[in-house]
């Protein structure tokens, strides 16, 4: 047994992803961020549905639409196949970790 939360590491140059389980239609991810943002340039237009948690930390999320979400610790939402978002902002000063549901 493994724990999502153990191996965390203090300082992280770039945003760690993980695949944790791949099967016929679903993937799961977990995505590590401290203080990281996705690329200034474009968007995630993802082929998959996305369901999203925060397990530590905290991040916003901007849609296309110019509508934005903060999850916290705890929260989650499902983000539809080819929903063009981003991940604005993570929290600085503490480790945030996601759990992500890719499936179709």
């Amino acid at each position: 047994m493994t724990s999502i939360c153990s191996g965390l590491p203090l300082q992280l140059d770039q945003e760690l992803f993980g695949e944790l389980l791949r099967a016929e239609n679903v993937r799961i991810e977990r995505i590590v961020s401290k203080g990281h943002t996705s690329p200034l340039q474009g968007w995630y237009d993802q082929t998959e549905n996305e369901w999203v948690i925060v397990l530590e930390g905290s991040g916003r999320l901007l849609f296309e639409n110019g509508s934005e979400l903060v999850l916290n610790r705890g929260d989650y939402v499902n983000i539809p196949a080819h929903l063009r978002h981003k991940v604005v902002w993570t929290d600085p000063d503490v480790v945030t970790v996601w759990l992500a549901i890719f499936y179709s």
